[in-house]
């Protein structure tokens, strides 16, 4: 490592300078809207400014009754909007508190403390361990650096880095103390061209010179020069890209509003006919204005976003019982019909943490996942894999050979936590292996006589060359590792050496090489596969999901995690860089079989996600990188990991697992194809439910009838009814084989014409069925409060027996009869119970303009509704059935 006092750095002139040119090292931000643009956005809907209209409409006419019931609703809907609106867009805010903390620089010789928003292009960066690195740049000095890029490269594995003088005789050039400013502008262009071709090829990757942004240092010491702050960065390109996508509303949302939107032009149109008809045949034009616009509340299908709100949230709450977070609610629906699941290995599929999976020694080995008592041969690898391991830092794989040392050797005396540690051998560049030397002061014999232990590991090839291994004997070692890492192991040899003399304990030989080692064997390690992802990926493949690993580890590597998941491996693994060499066409006729992506970029992960969209897949992508965010966004469903994920990948997502069980995304599409089909019979219902209000607002004033519902009735039956109506259908139980059919097509419509026409057809009759009763009354000479009462009782009987005809798509009576739902209890015993209140209670009556009917007349209304229900039922049941069976005889 060269002296750091030699490096100079800029001047403070020379950096304010150059912040001027660079600006602030952070990340650009999306300008975010403010309350009165939201607030206009909310406003703005069809449907809301349709009800704000009548509200305002009936207060200028002087209806305070009616105006407050509507105004209220009109508050209702905009605040649930508002709050909604207010939840967007943080991702990039968590990209640049990613990149916030405090930088050491050297400026004018001397090492200072600055916020990393201050880093410009050429300060020189102190780097030590735990550092986050503030920018990205070239090592210039270094000592034993590694850093863990997993944020940017999906790797677990930290990697080493090296000086960029260090490097290879071809790359490198004279670089005196003072490297950078260069000493001439040839040089300063040198850099920079190397700079660009390294990083336009990959970023980060082991024994480069290169550090990034948001990089964390594992262990060691450095000093970089800067070339890229803010959005010039790697970290910095990723926020820009997420600054490009545009969130696409889903389908639910698209359909509504085009359903509100037309509806709502052809309520207006017709009631606008309406009014004039009724101003003109009457001659009462103000009664006319409220006629029409009664009619208008009617037709308009207000509850149908409130109705979504709730089911949707309630959703999220279920979801959230199984672990998974819903950030954004609407995606919640877009669940059922996911066909293409991208999956992030590091820490998705994988724990992202080393574990010690296997010991070797000449022919023993032991599997630590099968077996449990490791063989006494089979100690002395592990007690001195340990021994060459530190006890506290970061290194992943020293964490995993303490670890695999309390649970194998806890009980034994292969730990040695009393001996003292006299010196360390380290890691570098030219013999790959680290030394400890230990004195044991188990079997002192005497005062003047030191027992020392040395233990060592590293690369196989470097222990092979500290044991002075013979060829035959080397051979036959790296056949072993080769077949190990076939496997997608990572595999280190063991070897120890002793010194029993009478010295100075602190006069130790000063190399590895000083000390007679002895190969003792082998240890390998791996990521381990997450508990439940085989069975869970296995899930997927039956419910007709497609299961793609996106990775930046190496091929082998991501082959063999592939082949253990379960995923489909029998076309290979395509690469990154081949990737990069084909067009846009080609890539995507790749994407048809190819299920593994490795040594990928993260702009590479979107471009699959977006080739996917265009080829009409409806895509879920998992990931927990800063790497992932990108994808994260632009999929339909982005699940970010909750525990080991970062702010930048939560932020991006629309699902969060909170327990980083793959397991649970299966619990979700689960949950998500439950509501789309519990969604249709929702909307069969509330179709059902609009037919008959909206015939008898009508046709009573083209015949020249008494108007028998007021604004009030409507309001109450869409806006408390209904909606209560339709939790009943939110707590519904799932369909059969709901995980066994392949998900909808990205273009089925929750208004589908077997839906629509299942609703419009319930309504009719149950119409038919109150036409009857209304006519009984006028024939009969009832007053029109009265009749009113007796009518409205029907319309509610018939309310409630829609839900009972809505509660099971294939329309089985038995199932509808006995699967469990307390809720549809609850709804029909308290609404049964409000309108028994309703009509016994003379304040009440007069609040709904009900008069006091016979009681007699309101049993037989309520009977003759509940026997046209259960008719409706039974011709339902059998015209599905026999819609069924004709399907599957085509």
């Amino acid at each position: 490592m060269s002296n750091p006092d030699n490096f100079q750095g800029l001047s403070e002139q020379e950096a304010q300078a150059q912040f001027l040119i660079d600006g602030p090292n952070e990340l650009a931000t999306a300008q975010a809207q403010n309350v009165w643009q939201i607030a206009w956005h909310v406003i703005s809907e069809p449907m809301i400014l349709l009800l704000i209209a009548c509200g305002s409409i009936y207060l200028i006419l002087g209806d305070w009754h009616d105006a407050v019931v509507l105004s209220g609703f009109v508050m209702g809907m905009v605040l649930i909007s508002f709050y909604q609106e207010r939840k967007t867009e943080r991702a990039l805010e968590a990209l640049r508190d990613l990149s916030d903390p405090r930088a050491m620089v050297i400026r004018a010789g001397q090492r200072i403390s600055i916020p990393s928003k201050q880093v410009v292009t050429g300060d020189y960066l102190v780097l030590s361990e735990g550092d986050r690195v503030a920018a990205d740049g070239i090592l210039i000095s270094s000592l034993n650096l590694t850093v863990d890029e997993s944020l940017l490269t999906g790797e677990s594995l930290a990697v080493a880095k090296v000086a960029f003088n260090e490097l290879a005789t071809d790359q490198k050039y004279e670089m005196h103390d003072r490297v950078v400013p260069p000493s001439s502008e040839q040089e300063q262009q040198h850099q920079d061209k190397f700079f660009q071709q390294i990083t336009m090829g990959a970023v980060g990757g082991d024994n480069t010179p290169f550090v990034f942004s948001g990089s964390l240092v594992v262990q060691g010491q450095g000093i970089a020069v800067i070339r890229s702050t803010g959005g010039n960065t790697a970290i910095g390109k990723i926020g820009n890209a997420l600054a490009e996508i545009q969130e696409e509303p889903t389908r639910i949302q698209k359909e509504t509003k085009q359903v509100v939107k037309y509806v709502a032009l052809a309520s207006l149109s017709l009631a606008i006919l309406l009014a004039v008809w009724y101003g003109w045949s009457r001659s009462d034009w103000t009664r006319g204005i409220l006629v029409g616009l009664t009619f208008a509340m009617a037709m308009i299908p207000e509850e149908l976003p409130v109705v979504l709100t709730i089911f949707l949230g309630i959703g999220a709450w279920r979801i959230g019982q199984k672990n998974v977070l819903t950030r954004r609610i609407p995606a919640i629906e877009t669940l059922g019909s996911a066909n293409v699941l991208c999956v992030d290995k590091t820490g998705t599929l994988t724990q992202n943490k080393m574990a010690l999976v296997q010991l070797v020694k000449g022919e023993h080995q032991f599997h630590c996942a099968h077996q449990r008592s490791l063989p006494e041969d089979l100690h002395e690898v592990l007690e001195f894999a340990v021994l060459a391991s530190q006890t506290q830092g970061s290194e992943p794989m020293d964490h995993a050979l303490q670890q695999a040392g309390q649970d194998l050797l806890g009980d034994s005396e292969h730990l040695h936590k009393n001996w003292q540690l006299l010196q360390e051998y380290p890691l570098t560049k030219q013999l790959l292996a680290i030394s400890r030397a230990w004195k044991n002061t188990d079997q002192n014999t005497d005062q003047n006589t030191d027992r020392i232990v040395i233990a060592s590991k590293g690369a196989p090839e470097a222990i092979a060359e500290l044991c002075h291994l013979s060829v035959d004997e080397s051979t036959s070692m790296m056949q072993q590792v080769n077949t190990m890492a076939e496997q997608g192991l990572r595999v280190l040899a063991v070897a120890k050496a002793e010194l029993t003399t009478v010295f100075n304990s602190t006069d130790l030989p000063s190399h590895h090489h000083d000390f007679n080692f002895k190969l003792l064997g082998l240890v390998a390690f791996a990521d381990p596969i997450r508990d439940g992802v085989p069975a869970a990926i296995q899930e997927c493949r039956d419910a007709g999901i497609r299961v793609m690993m996106i990775t930046g580890d190496y091929p082998v590597t991501a082959l063999n995690i592939a082949n253990q998941c379960g995923i489909d491996t029998s076309s290979g693994a395509l690469t990154g860089t081949q990737m990069q060499a084909m067009s846009d066409a080609q890539l995507q006729l790749q994407l048809q079989h190819v299920h593994v992506f490795c040594r990928v970029m993260p702009e590479q992960k979107l471009r699959i996600v977006r080739l996917l969209k265009q080829s009409n897949a409806v895509v879920a992508m998992t990931g927990d990188g800063v790497n992932d965010a990108p994808a994260l966004k632009a999929a339909h469903i982005g699940i970010a990991m909750g525990k080991r994920g970062t702010d930048v990948a939560r932020e991006s997502a629309d699902l969060v697992l909170l327990d980083d069980m793959f397991l649970s995304i299966v619990a979700a599409v689960r949950l998500g194809r439950r509501i789309f089909d519990n969604l249709q019979k929702t909307l069969s219902f509330i179709i059902a439910a609009h037919v008959p209000i909206i015939a008898l607002s009508f046709l009573p004033v083209m015949f020249g009838w008494p108007v028998l519902l007021m604004p009030v009735h409507i309001l109450i039956l869409e806006l408390i009814i209904d909606p209560s109506c339709s939790l009943v259908f939110e707590a519904e139980q799932e369909e059969e084989n709901i995980m066994q059919r392949p998900p909808r097509s990205m273009h089925s419509s929750i208004f589908q014409a077997k839906v629509l026409w299942r609703g419009f057809w319930q309504g009719s009759s149950i119409f038919l069925m109150v036409l009857a009763i209304y006519w009984f009354t006028i024939q009969h000479g009832i007053a029109n409060d009265e009749a009113r009462a007796i009518t409205f009782s029907a319309i509610v009987v018939g309310n409630l027996g829609f839900i009972f005809l809505n509660r099971s798509l294939s329309g089985n009576l038995q199932h509808a009869l006995n699967t469990s739902n307390p809720i549809f209890w609850w709804v029909i015993g308290g609404t049964l119970i409000a309108m028994t209140l309703i009509l016994s209670i003379p304040n009440l009556r007069h609040l709904f303009y009900f008069g006091n009917p016979n009681t007699m007349h309101l049993i037989i209304s309520t009977v003759f509704a509940t026997c046209v229900v259960y008719i409706i039922a039974i011709m339902q049941s059998v015209f599905i059935k026999r819609r069924n069976t004709n399907t599957k005889a085509i």
